[in-house]
């Protein structure tokens, strides 16, 4: 008999629960036409690429400034997923028209991918990446006091960390050698078919990629990073996810709202991991909706 390792389940279990390429053999259809629909976006709209907010190669990020007339205008930033280990920001320009279109710039952001940094390295460069939109934004008609983030799967580990970030603690530190970082930089966050608990990564084969240890586990895991404060959340997983993924959310959500935090729940009935991100751009989807309200401060 196999060894119970988490939440009831053996090494086996776990990976199959993780493994989400193969429960859907048609995510490379999705990750073609991502990656068409985003080449078509950045060749339409006015798009600022690679803009380096780092020294790494992987420290960069694509900007799509408001429509005309909304500046300055409040800023989306959205972080891939991948496991952290694969995917591009240049896959995701595909969400950026409903809300540019709707008065909203669009920024969607890379990052070093494991096993060259770990998942610590990689949430310190997306804080990085917002402190630099904070400052530079205002170039590009962006309104710093009103930056958002949004993520998907592992982006939605990102995501959560940015928002419970303790910023001015970061000031002269690895995010921001150079001066005081805002006492804000992130007012809310959504997150899709997020990862909030890491210890299933660790016992999983992505461990051999990932290299996560106790410390990570414990200091990167949003389900043990719980705020005393923290802007409003908006979740969303859709109801084909394997149960981990949906445990997940339901955890974290019971989580915030036992604190009194904020948090919004957004149902996608009949998504699975890949095409869930997709309600996300969908400007007739209750999610594009949600998300439009939390950054436009409609709700």
């Amino acid at each position: 008999m196999s060894e119970t390792l988490y939440r009831g389940m053996d090494r086996d279990e776990i990976d199959r629960q993780l493994n989400l390429r193969a429960r859907w053999p048609e995510h490379e259809e999705y990750f073609e036409r991502w990656a068409r629909d985003s080449a078509a976006v950045r060749a339409q709209l006015d798009a600022r690429l690679d803009l380096a907010y780092g020294a790494s190669e992987g420290q960069t990020l694509d900007l799509f400034p408001a429509a005309a007339g909304s500046e300055p205008a409040p800023l989306l930033a959205f972080i891939h997923g991948g496991y952290w280990q694969s995917l591009d920001k240049g896959d995701f320009s595909y969400l950026a028209p409903a809300f540019v279109e709707a008065g909203i710039a669009f920024a969607s952001l890379n990052y070093d991918l494991a096993p060259k940094v770990g998942v610590g390295e990689i949430v310190a460069q997306i804080r990085s990446a917002l402190v630099w939109l904070a400052r530079h934004g205002p170039a590009h008609g962006v309104d710093p006091a009103r930056i958002f983030v949004a993520g998907h799967s592992a982006g939605g580990q990102l995501a959560v960390m940015a928002l419970v970030t303790d910023w001015p603690a970061l000031a002269g530190h690895g995010v921001d050698k150079a001066g005081e970082v805002p006492a804000e930089v992130v007012k809310g966050a959504c997150t899709v078919s997020g990862v909030y608990e890491l210890e299933p990564l660790r016992l999983s084969y992505h461990q051999e990629v990932l290299g996560l240890d106790a410390e990570t586990v414990r200091t990167m895991s949003p389900l043990r990073r719980l705020p005393d404060r923290a802007g409003p959340l908006l979740c969303a997983v859709g109801s084909e996810e394997t149960a981990e993924f949906l445990t997940q959310q339901d955890e974290l959500v019971a989580a915030w709202r036992d604190r009194g935090l904020a948090v919004r729940v957004v149902e996608l009935p009949g998504r699975h991991h890949f095409s869930a991100v997709d309600a996300l751009g969908d400007p007739r989807h209750r999610l594009f909706e949600a998300a439009r309200a939390l950054v436009l401060g409609e709700e």
